[in-house]
């Protein structure tokens, strides 16, 4: 059980660097990650949001 603990801690660590390093839905940075995205590497749900917030919506 002990040898599960530290990878557990390494993984969750891991975790939340690499989710605090996206720039917020909506957000001016946002935006511009997503127009210097190629289309065939945006998801359905970051079209969506770009379209919401960058086109018509206006960048925070």
């Amino acid at each position: 059980m002990k040898s599960i603990m530290p990878k557990l801690l390494v993984a969750f660590a891991a975790l939340f660097i690499l989710s605090a390093c996206e720039a917020e839905v909506g957000s001016k940075e946002w935006c511009d990650e997503i127009k210097q995205k190629d289309k065939g590497d945006v998801t359905a749900s970051q079209a969506a949001g770009f379209a919401k917030h960058c086109v018509f919506g206006g960048a925070k």
